[in-house]
C-alpha cells in the first residue's frame, strides 16, 4: 500500500501513516484553502491532487456543503467511523447513566434494602471479573464492528425488557439481579472490544490520544448529565421512561456502527485453545516491563481508590452531615472533575509534544493527596474541591494508561491486553469495595479511605523514584 514520506526532522515511527483503503471515505485531504496542515492522512477528494510528500493534510468535518476545518483538540473526530461512533455515544451514554440511577430508585423501591443495593452492583461487575479476559481473546478473533453491534443490540434489549416489566408492574428484584449479570457478561465482551476497536477506527495510532481523551470526555460529561436528566425523568415518569429511553438512545450507536465503511475481517485459525490465547496476553503485560507496570498502577487505584464512591454515603451523612442533597452533589462534583480532566487530556492531546508519562506521575501524586485530604476532612468546601481532584486525577491516570497501552500492544494481541486491562480496571473493582467497606465497618469510613490513598501513594512514589523512564515518556 502507498505511503506519504515522513516529515523532514521527524523521528522515525514504528506505525508510518498509511492512506485509507480505495472505499474509505475521502473527507480530510485538505484544508479549505488547500494548505497541508499537520493531521490525518488519507485520499484526497476527487479532482484533487494528492498532498506533498512530508506534508500532512488538516482534519474537517462535512457539514452540509462546507468543510468545517477542526482544531487540533478535536483532530481524532476527522476520521469518519470515528465520529459516527462517537456521535452515538454522546447520545447512548446519558441514557445508560439515566438507567443506572432508575434502576438503584427501583431496587430501593422494591425492596428498601441496601443489601439488594449491594447486590445489584455486585451482579453488574461480577461477570467483568470472570470474563474479561476471554472476552479479550473474542476480540481478537472476530469482527470488532459486528461484536460490538451484538452487545450493544443485547444491551438495548435489556432495557426495553427492564422498562416493560415495570410499566407492568410485574417487576420483581431477581428479575433485576439477572438482567444486571447478563449486562455484566455483555461489558466483558464489549469493553475490550470497544477499546481495541479504537484503533480501526482512527485507521491507525498518531491520533489515538486524542480520540481516547474524547471518549472520556463523553463518558464523564455524561456522568454529569445522565443522572440529572435521570433524575428528572423519574419525577416525572418513573423508572419505566428512564429504562425505556436508555433503550432507544442505543438507536444512534447502532446506526453509526451499520454506516461504518470497515475492511473485510479476515478470521485467522489458531491451534491454541482459548485458555492457551488468554496466556499470550497475560504474558506478554508480565514481560512487557513499562506496561506491566502500568497494568500495576491501575489495578492499585481500581482497588484501592475507586471505593470512595462507595463510602460517598457515609461521608455525606456521618462526616461531612449534608444528607441526601449533599451525597447527590459530592457524586456529580467527582464526575465534574473527571470531566474537567478529560477536556484537559483532550486539548494537550493535540500537541505534538505532550509527555504522556509526566501526567501518569502528576496524577499518581496528586491522586492519593487529594484522596487523603478528603478523607481527613471534616469541612464540606474542602471536600468539595478534593473530590474535584480526585476526579481529574483519576480520569488522566486511566485515560493516559489507555492511550500507552493501545499504541504499544501489536495488531494482533490488543483484543486480549485490553481484556487484562478491563480486567484490573473494573473487574477487580468489587473486591475493592469489599477491603473498602470491611475496613470502614470496623474503623470508620475515613481510616478506610486514608488507607487506600496511602497505597496509591505508594505506587505513585514507586513510579516517579524508581520508573523513570515512564515519567520520561
Amino acid at each position: 500500500m502507498a505511503q506519504f514520506g515522513k516529515p523532514k526532522g521527524a523521528p522515525a515511527m514504528k506505525d508510518s501513516a498509511k492512506l485509507a483503503a480505495p472505499d474509505a471515505p475521502a473527507f480530510a485531504a485538505s484544508s479549505p484553502q488547500g494548505r497541508p496542515v499537520e493531521g490525518i492522512v488519507t485520499l484526497p477528494p476527487p479532482g484533487e491532487a494528492a498532498a506533498e510528500p512530508g506534508t500532512v493534510p488538516q482534519p474537517w468535518i462535512p457539514v452540509f456543503i462546507w468543510r468545517v476545518p477542526l482544531p487540533s483538540s478535536l483532530r481524532a473526530l476527522g476520521h469518519r467511523n470515528f465520529r459516527l461512533f462517537w456521535t452515538g455515544q454522546l447520545i447512548s451514554l446519558v441514557g445508560t447513566w439515566m438507567q443506572a440511577i432508575a434502576r438503584a430508585w427501583l431496587v430501593l423501591e422494591l425492596t428498601h434494602s441496601a443489601f439488594w443495593l449491594g447486590m445489584v452492583g455486585f451482579a453488574n461487575s461480577l461477570p467483568v471479573l470472570l470474563l474479561s479476559l476471554w472476552g479479550g481473546v473474542v476480540a481478537d478473533n472476530v469482527s470488532k464492528r459486528k461484536l460490538i453491534i451484538c452487545t450493544q443490540s443485547i444491551s438495548m434489549l435489556m432495557a426495553f425488557v427492564l422498562a416493560a416489566l415495570t410499566w407492568t408492574n410485574t417487576v420483581q428484584v431477581w428479575h433485576v439481579l439477572a438482567i444486571s449479570l447478563i449486562l455484566g457478561a455483555v461489558f466483558s465482551f464489549d469493553a475490550p472490544t470497544r477499546q481495541a476497536f479504537t484503533v480501526e477506527m482512527i485507521n491507525g495510532k498518531e491520533d489515538l490520544m486524542n480520540a481516547v481523551a474524547l471518549n472520556s470526555s463523553i463518558f464523564n460529561g455524561a456522568r454529569v448529565a445522565g443522572p440529572a436528566i435521570g433524575a428528572i425523568i423519574l419525577a416525572w415518569q418513573g423508572p419505566a421512561m428512564a429504562f425505556f429511553l436508555n433503550g432507544v438512545s442505543y438507536i444512534a450507536v447502532l446506526i453509526g456502527l451499520f454506516l461504518m465503511k470497515v475492511p473485510t475481517f479476515t478470521r485467522q485459525l489458531h491451534e491454541a485453545s482459548a485458555f492457551q490465547r488468554i496466556m499470550e496476553g497475560v504474558r506478554y503485560v508480565r514481560h512487557h516491563e513499562t506496561i506491566a507496570t502500568l497494568m500495576t498502577l491501575i489495578a492499585i487505584v481500581s482497588i484501592f481508590a475507586f471505593p470512595y464512591s462507595v463510602l460517598m454515603p457515609i461521608f455525606a451523612d456521618n462526616v461531612l452531615h449534608v444528607g441526601e442533597q449533599g451525597y447527590g452533589t459530592l457524586m456529580a462534583l467527582s464526575g465534574l472533575g473527571s470531566l474537567i480532566g478529560a477536556l484537559s487530556l483532550t486539548f494537550q492531546s493535540g500537541r505534538s509534544s505532550i509527555k504522556r508519562g509526566r501526567i501518569i506521575a502528576i496524577g499518581a501524586i496528586g491522586l492519593p493527596i487529594f484522596l487523603g485530604v478528603f478523607a481527613l476532612s471534616q469541612s464540606y468546601l474542602l471536600s468539595f474541591f478534593m473530590l474535584v481532584g480526585v476526579g481529574w486525577t483519576m480520569i488522566s491516570i486511566s485515560a493516559t494508561i489507555n492511550t500507552i497501552i493501545q499504541t504499544s500492544v501489536p495488531d494482533e494481541l490488543r483484543g486480549r491486553v485490553n481484556g487484562v486491562y478491563s480486567f484490573l480496571f473494573i473487574g477487580v473493582a468489587p473486591l475493592g469495595n469489599l477491603q473498602a467497606g470491611l475496613i470502614a465497618d470496623h474503623f470508620g469510613a475515613p481510616v478506610s479511605l486514608f488507607i487506600g490513598a496511602l497505597a496509591c501513594g505508594v505506587a505513585g512514589l514507586y513510579i516517579v523514584f524508581r520508573k523513570r523512564q515512564i515519567a520520561r515518556m
